[in-house]
């Protein structure tokens, strides 16, 4: 049993719906689960949609009519047929948006976001699932809230492993067993039926999910790049492919910022040692990269850029000291306005911390520890994170930088720096 996830960039479109297709139709047999994003970028469009819902804003039907659209377009390049039952499956989906909207926003805002965003994978599913149709027998859509449960934590869902497990086990297998299945990333399920969401580009961790509780023999995630990378294309003019990596290395890649995989995805895997392997949609028969329970590590250093940071500096407003229960303090408020810290310093009268802007959370954030402490900050800067770095690989990322902050541990260093 395996288990293949495509993420929208793969999906964007009716040629890369009818590629994603072709990669799955040559799977040999059945057995096989497939875990779709939602296409292109309309996650984006469902959020901006959501601001414009909850902000009141007049052109909430303008930014509503541009999604549907979006999607009867590729269904259109798709079927020439426009009496094919997915027409009316993709409408009927998008009703639930439009019940939603006609009222005034009265639920928190993030159990509204869930319900608004998650559309987007429910209808990208069911047009994958229904161009595969044609291709051959034995497909079925299958929807992932049925299966991935969690509590109430919306936008974040916390996955309750052993109601999921059970689930899967009970009523996944047996259709697996009959037919390939096409599910969605990126979502789930409270005991209330309510939907929620695993976390920004979390269809990576769904897969991995399923993989587990499937016990799959392999988990692919297919990519826009040849595998993993040692730096991204974007930062970096010459980037070598790594053929194999380790679960502990693919780890922290991933929780340092690297955008191929998601930081949530290996441990599960890593726990039932099974393979991920990332492969190029583009060239499927292309060799990619393998994450397995590999000894060695990394064997060139790998570049992890990060934009758009702040850095806060927090220091006692008293004669005291930045010690455990003043950390204690700092780590709960930051708990509190759920921002993630991604690298951090400390000395005896300061401490400091980077973290993604986000000018909603830092002003809160801001008001909250001001109480206490006396606090600083930039914005605007970059991380730059160097797994198994030197002195060269650090010379060359911070030309023309001025170093604001700098940790070291024996195979990574992480650099908070901006422009001169």
């Amino acid at each position: 049993m395996k288990v293949f996830k495509f993420g929208g960039a793969s999906v964007k479109d009716a040629e890369g719906v009818k590629n994603v297709s072709s990669i799955i139709n040559n799977h040999k047999g059945n057995e096989l689960l497939v875990v779709v994003s939602a296409m292109g970028k309309i996650t984006n469009q469902l959020e901006e949609l959501t601001r414009a819902y909850l902000n009141g804003q007049d052109d909430i039907q303008h930014i509503f009519e541009a999604i549907k659209l979006y999607h009867f377009n590729v269904l259109h390049e798709l079927f020439a047929d426009h009496n094919h039952p997915v027409f009316d499956d993709v409408m009927n989906t998008f009703v639930e948006i439009d019940w939603l909207i006609e009222e005034e926003p009265d639920d928190a805002p993030d159990y509204i976001y869930d319900q608004i965003v998650s559309i987007g994978e429910l209808v990208s599913s069911k047009i994958l699932a229904a161009w595969l149709g044609t291709l051959r027998s034995g497909v079925k859509w299958l929807d992932a809230r049925s299966f991935v449960h969690t509590d109430n934590t919306y936008r974040e869902g916390l996955v309750n492993w052993e109601k999921t497990e059970v689930e899967i086990q009970k009523k996944l297998v047996p259709v697996l067993q009959q037919n390939i299945a096409v599910t969605q990333g990126f979502i789930g399920s409270t005991s209330e039926n309510f939907t929620t969401t695993l976390g920004r580009d979390g269809s990576d961790y769904s897969a991995a999910i399923f993989s587990a509780c499937l016990n799959a023999e392999s988990l692919t995630i297919w990519k826009d790049v040849p595998g993993v990378l040692n730096a991204d294309p974007k930062w970096f003019d010459e980037t070598e492919r790594i053929p194999q990596l380790s679960y502990h290395d693919a780890i922290e890649l991933a929780y340092y910022g690297a955008t191929i995989i998601h930081p949530k995805t290996i441990k599960p895997i890593q726990n039932k040692s099974i393979p991920l392997y990332v492969r190029s949609f583009l060239q499927p028969d292309a060799e990619g990269t393998d994450i397995t329970d590999l000894k060695n590590h990394l064997p060139v250093p790998s570049f992890i850029f990060k934009v758009n940071q702040a850095l806060l500096s927090i220091f006692p407003k008293d004669f005291s000291f930045i010690i455990e229960e003043n950390l204690s303090e700092i780590f709960s408020l930051f708990h509190k306005h759920r921002v993630k810290i991604n690298t951090m310093l400390n000395s005896a009268i300061s401490f400091s911390i980077s973290f993604d802007y986000d000018a909603r959370k830092l002003d809160k954030l801001m008001a909250d520890l001001s109480k206490d402490y006396k606090v600083k900050y930039n914005t605007g800067v970059e991380l730059v994170t160097i797994r198994y770095y030197n002195q060269e690989t650090i010379d060359r990322v911070t030309v023309n930088k001025n170093i604001l902050l700098e940790v070291k541990s024996r195979n990574t260093c992480q650099i908070v720096m901006r422009d001169k």
